[in-house]
C-alpha cells in the first residue's frame, strides 16, 4: 500500500494547514486565505477552472494528491482555491518541499497523483524509472535566479560576483533546484571551478572558494528567502518568483542572466499511482489540464514566472 502525505489539505475554496504525517514537506508555506493575488488574475483563474474541464471528470467526491516545489506554494493556493470553485467534489493536497526530496518521496511510493517540479533532472529520472504517465509531461513557466538581501542591511553585495563580501549567505543544497542553479551560475561567472555537475559543490567548498564566508545551508528556496527576510543572513539566493509578496522585507540585488544559470524550467506531469481510482485518476488529469491553461497562465505571470516556454 502506498504511504500518504498528509500536508496542506485545500477543499471547496477553503484550505488548511494539516501539520502531522508530513514526512519532509514544508510547513511553512502560505495558505489559499493568504495569497495576495490581484483582482484581474483572480478573474483568470476563474475562467481557466471553468474552460479546463475535461469530458473525463466527474462529479464524484475525490482527492489528489498534488505534489509542488516549495516555490510554486504561493500561486498554487490560488489557482487551486479558484478551480475549486468550480470543481467542489475534488480535494486538492498539496505536500510543498524541494523537488530534490518530493522525487526521493515518490521513489519510495508515497502516493502522488501530480508532480510539479522546479527543474527538468527529478521529472527526468522519474520519468526513466517509469513512474510518469506517458504523455502528461509538459514544460509551464521559466523563473529566474535573483540575489537579495534584507531591506536596509546596507550590504557591500551587488551579486553574484561580490557575494563572498556578505557576512552570511543562505545557500540551498545542490540536492534543491535553487541550490543547482546557484552553483552553475558561480561556475559560469568564475566563482567556482567547472566540474560535471556542478550541484555536488558541497558548502564547505563554496565557503572555501569565497573566502571563508559563512554559508547557512538551506533544504528549500522558501527557508532560503526566510534567513533572509528575518535578518538571519546578509544575503541569498532565490528565484524571482519567491520575492513576490515579500517586497517590503527583501530587496533584489541582482537578477542572475539565463546565461550564467541556464534556463529555470517547471515541469508537471501525473505520476502512476496504482491505487488512484479511475475518478481521482481523471480529477489529476482534469487539474493538470487547468493548470496548462491560458487563464492559468495569466495568474503565473502575476506571479513573476515567466510563460513563454515549450515543451
Amino acid at each position: 500500500m502506498k504511504k500518504k502525505l498528509c500536508c496542506r489539505l485545500l477543499s471547496g475554496g477553503m484550505a488548511a494547514l494539516l501539520l502531522t504525517g508530513c514526512g519532509n514537506s514544508s510547513s511553512g508555506t502560505v495558505t489559499a486565505a493568504d495569497s495576495a493575488a490581484s483582482s484581474e488574475s483572480s478573474e483568470a483563474a476563474d475562467t481557466a477552472a471553468t474552460e479546463a474541464s475535461t469530458d473525463t471528470a466527474s462529479d464524484e467526491n475525490v482527492e489528489i494528491q498534488v505534489f509542488i516545489a516549495a516555490s510554486l506554494s504561493d500561486v498554487m493556493d490560488e489557482l487551486a482555491s479558484k478551480y475549486q470553485e468550480s470543481h467542489p467534489n475534488v480535494t486538492i493536497t498539496f505536500n510543498a518541499d524541494s523537488s530534490g526530496k518530493l522525487m526521493t518521496q515518490i521513489e519510495e511510493g508515497y502516493a502522488c497523483d501530480v508532480f510539479f517540479s522546479a527543474a527538468q533532472k527529478q521529472m527526468d529520472e522519474l520519468e526513466d524509472q517509469g513512474l510518469v504517465v506517458d504523455g502528461t509531461r509538459h514544460n509551464v513557466v521559466n523563473n529566474q535566479l535573483v540575489v537579495i538581501t534584507y531591506k536596509d542591511s546596507g550590504t557591500k553585495v551587488t551579486g553574484l560576483e561580490n557575494i563572498g563580501d556578505a557576512t552570511s549567505i543562505a545557500l540551498a543544497d545542490g540536492s534543491v533546484p535553487v541550490g543547482k542553479y546557484t552553483r552553475v551560475a558561480m561556475v559560469n561567472a568564475g566563482l567556482l571551478e567547472s566540474r560535471d555537475d556542478p550541484s555536488t559543490y558541497t558548502t564547505e567548498e563554496i565557503s572555501e572558494a569565497l573566502g571563508g564566508v559563512e554559508i547557512s545551508e538551506q533544504s528549500n528556496v522558501s527557508k532560503v528567502l526566510s534567513a533572509v527576510s528575518e535578518h538571519s543572513c546578509e544575503v541569498g539566493t532565490t528565484y524571482y518568483s519567491d520575492v513576490y509578496g515579500h517586497e517590503d522585507d527583501v530587496d533584489i540585488l541582482q537578477t542572475v542572466s539565463y546565461d550564467l544559470s541556464g534556463n529555470i524550467i517547471y515541469p508537471i506531469a501525473q505520476i502512476v499511482n496504482d491505487e488512484a481510482t479511475d475518478a481521482e485518476t481523471a480529477a489529476a488529469a482534469d487539474f493538470e489540464a487547468y493548470v496548462l491553461s491560458d487563464g492559468a497562465k495569466d495568474v503565473f505571470t502575476t506571479y513573476q514566472f515567466d510563460t513563454n516556454v515549450t515543451d
